[in-house]
């Protein structure tokens, strides 16, 4: 099969031939990729910044945001069939480990991550188990929501939390309303009764994040005054008093310091994107009681839960296709902003 593969870091990506993935174990399903979502941290994967983490063995396939059809399975898998539309939970898991037994299986002890520490879907077919496949509804299409195995279970555990730490009427103000940020803005609107504040410089991800639920858009150019800043506006917005979540999926750029200008006193923030420090002084996140909340994908509930938002058509995700030969075109209009949603390689 073809397979666009890591053959080393600070280089490009190489479009290979390598062997069929085959069934060895009783729960292992293969899945023939309908669609794999081109994901930022993939840039990460190149420049590096994963090498020490993964510990992955170099060439190996990349690509962590998967769905198709069941190709084959082994003999003791249940919950699916040949045939079946699937989307995969970013994570091998082993089922047994603590974490696995609470449903917290974003933390399993053993897990595997395809395209991360093993090989992923940035090919025609990708190997994985029983436990990481959801079925989605008839009216879905892989391609369609190949990117909401990570970006927008991700997008969906962060913002099931603040749904489940405000009020109706509360005020969240989403920094970022890109790939990860649409899909929370959905998420929110359709979970929760908070207002959506949403802050991004690129005014048509703006015009999108109303378009998709948001309440308010702030655009915010760089370099803006601060007197006209995002900063003030949340604030004129709540009264002087903040916003009682900030749901940060750009974590970079100066995004945390204004985040944390934008909290009100017993807030919370909760961080997805990264990419810089968080540099509060313990007195001020003492005296103010704020809470800073990482958020790391999502379990297989939570997945499965996005996807029947999904098939209400509730949440959807706007994507831009590209042919899997066409990988360092999607990667290069990913890294140069000119993705308006989610990339996805069809092969």
């Amino acid at each position: 099969m073809r397979a666009v593969q890591v053959v080393g870091y600070h280089d490009k990506l190489q479009l290979n031939e390598v062997p069929d993935p085959q069934i060895t174990g009783p729960f292992d399903v293969i899945v023939r990729i309908g669609g794999a979502g081109v994901c930022r941290t993939d840039l990460h994967i190149l420049e590096g910044q994963w090498e020490a983490k993964s510990g992955v063995a170099l060439p190996y396939t990349i690509g962590h945001e998967n769905a198709g059809r069941v190709e084959a399975i082994g003999d003791e898998v249940t919950n699916v069939a040949v045939g079946d539309k699937v989307i995969l939970h970013p994570l091998i898991t082993c089922g047994l480990c603590r974490a696995c037994r609470a449903g917290d299986d974003v933390h399993c002890e053993n897990s595997k991550f395809p395209g991360i520490d093993t090989d992923g879907g940035y090919a025609e077919f990708l190997k994985t188990s029983a436990r990481s496949v959801v079925r989605i509804d008839d009216s879905l299409e892989p391609a369609d929501v190949a990117a909401l195995a990570d970006a927008g279970l991700t997008a969906y555990h962060a913002a099931a939390k603040v749904a489940r730490m405000t009020r109706p009427g509360d005020t969240c103000v989403v920094i970022g309303a890109g790939g990860l940020g649409h899909i929370g803005i959905q998420v929110l609107a359709a979970i929760s009764g908070v207002r959506i504040v949403v802050v991004d410089r690129n005014p048509d991800a703006v015009a999108l994040a109303v378009e998709v639920g948001a309440h308010v858009g702030i655009t915010a150019p760089a370099g803006e005054s601060e007197a006209n800043g995002p900063v003030e506006q949340v604030l004129e917005l709540t009264g002087g008093h903040g916003a009682e979540a900030v749901l940060d999926f750009v974590g970079e750029g100066g995004a945390t310091a204004e985040g944390v200008a934008m909290l009100r006193r017993a807030g919370n923030y909760f961080v997805v994107g990264y990419g810089e420090n968080i540099d509060v002084p313990t007195i001020d996140i003492i005296s103010t009681e704020i809470n800073f909340i990482g958020n790391l994908v999502g379990s297989y509930n939570d997945l499965n839960e996005l996807m029947i938002l999904a098939a209400q058509g509730k949440v959807k995700l706007h994507t831009v296709t590209y042919r899997l030969d066409d990988f360092q075109q999607a990667l290069d209009d990913l890294d140069a902003g000119r993705v308006r949603g989610r990339a996805i390689l069809i092969p």
